[in-house]
């Protein structure tokens, strides 16, 4: 069994996408064990000296004014679970699941949060053998960490709550008994706090969003190479003299991609040879494209920090015996992050669905017949393709608003700005999958249209993505259900088909960041 090493400094995207998705296997270093080790004696020897400190030996948030006893300290961080699980709505994926519990295990390991290494190890087997919390998806402020989510994470730990075992919805202490993991009999001081007290419930779906946004950037060239070939696009455009005199590096390494793509491509056009030169949607494609992809790299150097951060209070700096209490579970910067993430995914669909519209019109498609079908009247062939295509974007135009410039006070004004990243990163994830349907309809369309056109040579990476659509989908020649075609197709770009095949063709990586 393949294994993550867990030391709570060198945490990777990729080291995360293999425990959701792969079931990598989770282990933490003897090191971070040492660290944790370390802050949790220091929190029984607060305890034990009754000094305060807050969420140690008082109350929360408007609550942090009340002395806790060392008696009802095990009783605090109880309640505390019980309480803060208000999550409501649709339960978060198992993938996203493992994400959180995963972060939240790297988060606790780099020993500033004092909790006890059983507690901690009682999580990493949760994911080792596929205990996975029922978590629903709605509740978090994004400021004080996901305290509702992540207490239904905690939940399970205790044996309350649901949780997923086998595939099967079950109670907690049901799935812990069966998999063989012993409920944890009483949080002590400190801990129920520490597991609850961060960001990882927008970072694991922010992030998981992310690696799937990566790899949709590429289809999207590549999609664009093949609307290209269908409408006689001119390269010229792509000249990387063009780019280097304004530099911005997605811009040049999405010209570089589609040059690479529609190498020795005989559909594809000079400036001059059919028309001076493109609408915008086909000439500025570097620059929009190559936007989005900066965008996306801002992005994956926050959630790089972000997994490898510390995101309790307070925390607990055991060399020093001191426990400050600060901010660090506030998600602005996640919050700003994924809303930057769903805007720069809405223009991937924007320009997409102007590209089919362009294929679709007979006013705009240079001598294609309407709505890519033959007989058009008694066929209405992709007419309502494109419908749905700009249904979509106009509801990522919608789901695109910014939820980090809202803030609503809470915990009695003691907690007066929160982020709601939470919220920006499950609508960047409902972006990315509406912007990969409109993708799909794109690469349909223009697999229609290359045919109607009256296929040539395509270009080295083009023709294979073409293959690939024509391995799995036929020529509309009349009407038929186009859902289903629709559906396939996305699922091709789900499970990467398209980039596969065309890094497969041209020899190299297609280039993102």
């Amino acid at each position: 069994m393949e294994k993550v090493l867990i030391d709570g400094k060198s945490l990777t995207i990729e080291d995360v996408v293999n425990v959701c998705r792969h079931n990598y296997e989770v282990e933490i270093t003897d090191d971070a064990i040492m660290n944790v080790k370390k802050a949790r004696a220091l929190v029984d020897k607060l305890v034990d000296e009754e000094k305060i400190s807050y969420g140690i030996t008082t109350g929360f948030g408007r609550f942090s004014d009340v002395a806790i006893s060392r008696e009802d300290s095990k009783l605090l961080q109880k309640n505390l679970i019980i309480s803060h699980s208000c999550g409501v709505g649709n339960p978060l994926s198992e993938e996203i699941v493992r994400a959180i519990m995963l972060l939240r295990v790297n988060n606790l390991s780099k020993g500033y949060s004092g909790i006890k290494i059983e507690t901690l190890q009682t999580l990493v087997d949760m994911i080792n053998k596929g205990v996975h919390p029922i978590i629903p998806e709605k509740g978090s402020l994004g400021a004080s960490g996901d305290l509702a989510p992540l207490s239904h994470m905690v939940l399970t730990m205790i044996g309350e709550g649901e949780a997923i075992y086998n595939g099967q919805r079950m109670s907690s202490k049901d799935a812990m008994n069966k998999a063989g993991i012993n409920i944890i009999d009483g949080l002590s001081s400190k801990e129920g706090l520490a597991l609850i007290n961060g960001t990882q419930v927008m970072t694991a779906i922010g992030l998981l969003t992310t690696y799937d946004a990566i790899n949709l950037l590429k289809t999207a060239d590549i999609a664009y190479c093949l609307t290209m070939e269908a409408l006689n696009g001119i390269t010229c455009a792509m000249d990387e003299r063009v780019h280097e005199v304004r530099p911005h590096k997605g811009q040049i390494n999405t010209a570089k991609n589609i040059l690479d793509i529609l190498k020795n491509s005989e559909m594809t056009s000079k400036q001059g040879e059919i028309r001076v030169q493109d609408a915008y949607s086909l000439r500025c494609t570097p620059q929009i494209h190559g936007a989005s992809k900066d965008a996306i790299e801002y992005v994956t150097n926050k959630i790089n920090i972000e997994i490898n951060s510390v995101t309790d209070n307070p925390i607990i700096f055991a060399d020093k015996e001191d426990v400050i209490s600060g901010g660090n579970f506030h998600g602005q910067p996640m919050a700003l992050s994924f809303d930057f993430l769903g805007i720069a995914l809405s223009e991937l669909a924007n320009i997409s669905e102007r590209r089919l519209e362009k294929l679709v019109n007979p006013a705009i498609n240079h001598g294609l017949p309407a709505f890519l079908v033959n007989q058009g009247g008694l066929n209405s062939g992709f007419m309502i393709v494109q419908y749905s295509a700009a249904s979509l974007v106009s509801e990522n135009k919608v789901l695109a608003h910014p939820a980090s410039v809202d803030s609503i006070p809470s915990s009695a004004n003691q907690e007066d700005h929160v982020s709601m990243g939470t919220i920006a990163a499950r609508k960047a994830r409902d972006i990315m999958e509406n912007t990969r349907k409109v993708i799909a309809m794109e690469i349909l369309g223009a697999a229609q249209a290359i045919d109607l056109r009256g296929k040539k040579k395509l270009g080295v990476g083009s023709n294979a993505a073409y293959n690939a659509v024509r391995n799995h989908t036929t020529f509309v020649e009349k009407d038929r259900v186009m859902y289903l075609e629709i559906n396939t197709v996305e699922e091709l770009i789900k499970d990467n088909l398209f980039v596969e095949v065309v890094e497969s063709a041209i020899g190299k990586e297609l280039l993102v960041n």
